[in-house]
């Protein structure tokens, strides 16, 4: 019986080395399979942490652009209404000198009209 066991156990011991090599060469086969993997996997995070960056950059750039656009609008609205307001003061001064103009060249003409009809 003991010499049974002992070949039992031997037979065993074989066995589990044999499944130990073989455990360690997947392992080593794994790792090396996994490195470049993982290489390149630490390259695409930081290529994405780049590319975030720089939409960090482009986001903060397209808001000042929109800030600007924004003053844009307004100065353009203001200048607008200073037109506006420019140019109806401007034409009620115009018509006001040119009805006083008219109206002065027609008492005029009335006067002399009038005075070249009351001399014989």
């Amino acid at each position: 019986a003991v010499v049974v066991l002992t070949g039992f156990l031997v037979a065993l011991i074989l066995e589990l080395r044999k499944a130990i090599r073989s455990i360690d060469t997947l392992v080593k086969t794994t790792n090396e399979s996994l490195k470049p993997t993982l290489e390149e996997l630490q390259q695409t995070l930081r290529n994405l942490n780049h590319i975030s960056s720089d939409i960090t950059e482009v986001t903060s750039d397209v808001k000042t652009l929109s800030n600007a656009v924004k003053d844009v609008g307004i100065s353009v609205k203001t200048a607008g209404t200073l037109i506006e307001h420019g140019i109806s003061t401007t034409a009620i001064k115009a018509m006001g000198l040119k009805t006083g103009i008219k109206t002065g060249f027609g008492v005029l003409l009335n006067n002399l009209l009038s005075k070249k009809g009351e001399r014989p």
